[in-house]
């Protein structure tokens, strides 16, 4: 990411979201009345006229186009998390953490969130973009988020934890959604350590890459553009995991794993009648402290 902006895959994440929003009642997975507010304004202006179904059909054939699968592996993603974390709070986790938090909403979009504190850890410059944006279009900070800001290359989770008095007691759920495909191998094992001193039955959720994307991007529909385009935003792919091997690597952090889904599967959950080819290689898994 270039160090004069916020992330560039973190707007079109948040743009998928909006344009989730303006279709019909009846055929959305989610509202998220925040997500357009981080857009800018011709994202905006295209969000709008997506409520027109001959428009949305032409947005959404453009996106497949340019980035296979994206729209729906997007969305059905969001909603894949949302329930993922809607079932880790009904089993009594206290508190949530979101790691890179990007311009996730959940902790405004979500009513079961609304008495549980929620941690948002992310980079300097979309953190304190997402915080502008708050007090502009929504004129406060929600009482129930903390911003923290960090580099997870460089900066050490433990010491931001000591620095602001983190509870590792409660059972805590992290979601980390969107970033280890961009971490290096030692931040991605150092994170999960961090993740694994809080408390038993503490629980993450949290996505990545299918390593066979980095090593053949040609084995995956839209794989070898996508990766030139992340190069040329500087937002480069640098880990993934091989799925099978997942498992074995979380034991070394008292983790089990308790889902671990791909795109296919989750667009065929939540999106059955919108399936589109393209994203593949990207997974949604979740483990809990034992």
């Amino acid at each position: 990411m270039k160090i004069d902006r916020t992330s560039r895959t973190a707007q079109y994440m948040a743009f998928f979201r909006a344009l989730e929003t303006e279709r019909n009642s009846n055929d959305r997975l989610f509202s998220d009345v925040f997500a357009i507010h981080f857009l800018e304004a011709k994202l905006r202006f295209i969000t709008r006229i997506s409520r027109y179904s001959i428009i949305r059909k032409y947005i959404n054939s453009k996106i497949q186009n340019k980035i296979p699968g994206a729209l729906s592996s997007g969305i059905a993603r969001t909603k894949y998390i949302d329930d993922l974390l809607e079932s880790t709070i009904k089993k009594g986790v206290k508190q949530v953490i979101i790691l890179g938090a990007g311009f996730d909403t959940r902790a405004l979009r979500l009513n079961y969130l609304e008495t549980i504190p929620v941690i948002e850890i992310d980079h300097p410059n979309t953190s304190n973009f997402k915080t502008r944006i708050y007090k502009n279009r929504i004129q406060h900070l929600p009482k129930n988020i903390s911003f923290f800001q960090i580099d997870f290359n460089k900066q050490s989770l433990e010491e931001l934890a000591e620095q602001h008095n983190f509870d590792f007691t409660k059972p805590t759920t992290v979601i980390w959604e969107g970033v280890t495909n961009y971490l290096t191998e030692d931040a991605v094992k150092n994170t999960f350590s961090f993740i694994s001193k809080f408390a038993k039955n503490s629980h993450v959720i949290f996505t990545y890459v299918h390593k066979e994307i980095l090593e053949n991007p040609t084995s995956f529909l839209g794989g070898e553009k996508l990766l030139k385009d992340l190069n040329k935003l500087e937002e480069k792919w640098t880990f993934g995991f091989q799925p099978e091997e997942l498992s074995n690597y979380l034991n070394q952090f008292d983790m089990s794993i308790m889902e671990d889904m791909g795109a296919t599967e989750y667009r065929e959950k939540y999106l059955p009648n919108r399936i589109e080819n393209g994203y593949e290689f990207y997974r949604v898994a979740m483990a809990v402290k034992l």
